[in-house]
């Protein structure tokens, strides 16, 4: 498969034309409006710093369904004790940093380049993004954000200081698209942690008919 090079045109190839490993395109720009267009596609940009962006749609494609979570005893003893504060958007700015600068097992470095927090930053001021802050007296331990795209949450990232910091982090959130009638959540590629969650691959095929069915009146 050809890997699509972008110019100054806000315009993408067909999301259903990405490599096997999913690369579709690279170059562009981080601007909010190229942004949502490629969420509202089912694209995502996934790079380093020194490297161009790169615009990708996995196959197959993890997601999560909202009726699906899992939710352990033990996490279940912890929503009860109320040992954490959860928040919403009071500070997407942290959520990001940290996400940003939390080690993860098998990477070297981290695909939250300055560019990308800075577009995100950007989506969080125009309603676009959102964060979920987990608090444990008063310092923040954990978190997630990502992206209102129709009735789909994108997730982009989360982290813990704290052990199951993370999870108290997705248990709101997914009660929160709950309550406002939100399908799934777009978790892009597979993690063990998602997984045994609950999350689960379908291909792109089947993600991109529910994408279209779930933003068709933007």
């Amino acid at each position: 498969m050809p890997i699509y090079q972008l110019g100054s045109e806000l315009i993408f190839p067909e999301a259903s034309l990405a490599s096997d490993d999913g690369l579709l395109a690279v170059g562009g720009d981080l601007s909010p409006e190229r942004l949502v267009l490629a969420y509202q596609n089912g694209i995502f940009p996934w790079f380093e710093d020194d490297e161009q962006i790169m615009w990708w749609s996995p196959n197959p494609r993890l997601i999560l369904e909202l009726n699906e979570f899992k939710v352990s005893k033990s996490l279940k003893r912890i929503i009860n004790s109320n040992k954490f504060d959860v928040k919403l958007n009071t500070c997407f700015t942290d959520v990001v940093e940290a996400c940003s600068s939390t080690s993860r097992k098998g990477e070297d470095g981290t695909w939250i380049t300055e560019g990308m927090k800075e577009a995100y930053i950007k989506l969080h001021k125009l309603g676009i993004a959102y964060s979920v802050e987990v608090f444990e007296n008063k310092q923040l331990v954990g978190g997630l954000y990502g992206l209102a795209i129709g009735k789909i949450f994108c997730g982009e990232s989360m982290f813990h200081k704290v052990s199951n910091a993370s999870k108290v982090a997705l248990y709101y959130l997914v009660d929160i698209l709950k309550e406002n009638n939100f399908n799934f959540i777009d978790a892009q590629t597979p993690t063990n942690h998602l997984i045994s969650m609950g999350a689960k691959e379908i291909s792109r095929e089947t993600f991109l008919s529910r994408l279209k069915n779930n933003t068709k009146n933007l």
